[in-house]
């Protein structure tokens, strides 16, 4: 008898296809008990509640252990949608104090997030006054699926320092993505040391397991509390800020916009640092958050801007201590190099104005006066010396590069998010502008004093003046001087030093000196506190000059380094020098002498935001 084929072919294809069915039903299986955690979830949840239990996060202190920021308790209300019972809407609502349409609007918003499971609990409000938490507390058995979650939230002993202290807001989706710590309905670090500092700050979750009976009720923990995690608080943070100096410093900001950047030279340590325009960090914690952040997003004079860190401004006469350690490196000029001022650097038809004072001048009394002049004929001597360079981009470069050793044109890392580089141009950015081998130092004279293509932040110009403070080395500011039971980070314990050779910096010291006894700064004269300065009036396209100034004092042993930067205020006499003396006092004798105090008046009263924006005559 012949043997079908097509029968035998059949079998094969019969138990093909039954294979392929067992595998389908592996597969779901493997899914349903191992990969897939959503039905274990709802077979947990029937029988526990797992509650995260969060940690006190760290409290701050500033660098004298006043407490400047610490927790209060919060409470959300929680639910799990599929423990929901009927319940009365409209009394719920009533004992919240929201209305039937905010509260529906809520579980919309919930459900529609990618996170929502009708199995775990989700967050419906978040921040209940404590009048709201006793009402629902009582409350509370009548609402199955309902319970409180306590959180923690900040509060701030000062009205001051929003801008380095920051403030902590809920957990976007992409916080969630990047750090596997966080769930939704968490809060994390945003703005300041809380967001840098975040991971140090927050601590560890803990875990709580309570055992459900039938209905659903709570019957106490499971087993005892044996699988219980406690939570691990997070660190305290010790900030080098002094407290005090900054609300000090920030009242002579009042009305004013623009920055303060103080620095303890020897340890670049921030003691103060001010935004101006600021607000109360207060604003930004509770319910009335996302209110009051609209607000301040919405104000046009930006208050959420950090100057201070992010304001990119000529830096005007204040950098011309960098251009004196430049030519004294590159043996440019020697203290005795005499450069004439005819009111003003007069070259090839090429007039850059200045004041009236002695002429010819040497490098001290340059510093004293602030001439122009001396620091365009020292800047053309550089970048025109082909005998030394080759060309003028290959001169521009060194200079270039020197500056960056002194900490300008990127940034220094300080310890607070948002830092600003300031922009310092390179030879190709002239190559592009102006054609290769087609510019030289006239072409681009006013770099020379700060102006032009020159930007740097507030942070960056203090630190130039703690640099010459120390003379020749600086730490990387930082705003955080201990962290508990660790140590801060080895990049803010280690100096690093310029491509300036250490003595010159004496030299500019002196000068700074000068101006201070017997020039622009004498504002900055303090009867028994040897101060040195300089001034810097930014020229402004846009409107008004800038004032600007930097100090440091004790000429012999400094203890602080300021940097002041008043946006459309003029003359750097006029509000820069004596806010930053006055800064200076305040911090080094702890009060204004009475000999000084119409000047502390003065700058308390005064007003130059009205002048923002309008154009000088």
């Amino acid at each position: 008898m012949r043997k079908d084929y097509r029968l035998e072919k059949r079998k094969y294809v019969v138990g093909g296809f039954l294979l392929v069915v067992a595998l389908a039903y592996l597969l779901r299986l493997f899914t349903l008990q191992i990969a897939d955690e959503r039905y274990k979830d709802r077979a947990d949840s029937n029988a526990f509640l797992k509650k995260t239990v969060y940690p006190s996060r760290g409290l701050i202190y500033d660098r004298n252990d006043s407490l400047v920021v610490f927790n209060q308790p919060a409470y959300d209300v929680m639910m799990i949608p599929r423990d929901i019972r009927d319940f009365d809407t409209l009394d719920f609502c009533n004992t919240l104090q929201i209305s039937i349409e905010a509260f529906r609007e809520r579980v919309r918003q919930m459900k529609s997030s990618p996170n929502y499971s009708a199995y775990t609990p989700q967050t419906l409000i978040t921040h209940l006054s404590a009048q709201d938490y006793g009402r629902l507390q009582e409350k509370l058995y009548r609402y199955p699926g309902f319970f409180i979650q306590k959180r923690i939230l900040r509060q701030y002993n000062y009205s001051a320092a929003a801008n380095v202290l920051g403030n902590i807001r809920e957990v976007s989706q992409t916080d969630i993505e990047r750090d596997p710590y966080y769930e939704r309905g968490d809060y994390c670090g945003d703005l300041g040391v809380e967001k840098s500092y975040d991971a140090v700050l927050r601590g560890i979750k803990g875990k709580e397991i309570l055992i459900r009976d039938a209905r659903g009720r709570i019957r106490g923990r499971y087993e005892d509390g044996a699988h219980d995690i406690a939570p691990v608080s997070g660190r305290d943070l010790r900030l080098s800020l002094d407290i005090e100096l900054q609300q000090y410093a920030e009242s002579l900001m009042v009305n004013k916009i623009g920055a303060v950047v103080a620095i303890e030279p020897q340890t670049g340590e921030i003691l103060a640092m001010v935004s101006s325009p600021t607000y109360d960090p207060n604003m930004l914690v509770g319910r009335q958050r996302g209110k009051n952040y609209g607000a301040l997003v919405n104000d046009y004079r930006k208050p959420l801007y950090d100057r201070a860190l992010q304001g990119n401004y000529p830096p005007g006469s204040t950098f011309k201590p960098t251009q004196g350690l430049i030519f004294l490196q590159e043996g440019i000029i020697n203290l005795a190099t005499p450069y004439p001022c005819y009111h003003g650097y007069i070259n090839g038809g090429l007039k850059v104005g200045c004041h009236s004072h002695g002429s010819p001048i040497t490098l001290k009394p340059a510093l004293q006066t602030s001439c122009n002049a001396f620091f365009c004929w020292g800047f053309k001597a550089m970048i025109d010396r082909r005998s030394k360079y080759g060309t003028s981009a290959d001169a521009f470069e060194v200079w270039k590069n020197h500056l960056v050793s002194l900490g300008y044109g990127y940034k220094l890392g300080v310890d607070l998010p948002s830092e600003s580089r300031g922009f310092i141009p390179n030879s190709k950015t002239y190559n592009k502008y102006y054609g290769k081998g087609h510019w030289s130092a006239n072409t681009i004279i006013s770099v020379s004093i700060g102006q032009g293509e020159i930007l740097a932040t507030p942070l960056q110009i203090a630190n130039l003046c703690a640099t010459v403070a120390n003379r020749g080395w600086f730490i990387t500011p930082h705003a955080v001087k201990e962290i508990k039971d660790t140590v801060i980070d080895e990049q803010y314990r280690a100096k690093r030093f310029p491509t300036i050779d250490q003595h010159y910096f004496e030299d500019i010291a002196e000068g700074m000196r000068m101006a201070v006894t017997g020039g622009t700064c004498r504002l900055a004269n303090l009867p028994d506190i040897e101060v040195c300065g300089k001034t810097g009036t930014a020229q402004n396209p846009h409107g008004r000059d800038h004032s600007a100034f930097i100090g440091f004092a004790p000429y012999k042993d400094p203890k602080i380094a300021v940097c002041v930067y008043v946006e459309n205020a003029g003359f750097g006499a006029t509000f820069g020098v004596p806010i930053g003396s006055l800064v200076i006092e305040r911090y080094l004798k702890g009060k204004i002498d009475p000999s000084r105090k119409y000047i502390e008046e003065r700058m308390l009263s005064s007003n130059t935001i009205i002048y923002s924006g309008v154009k000088k005559h």
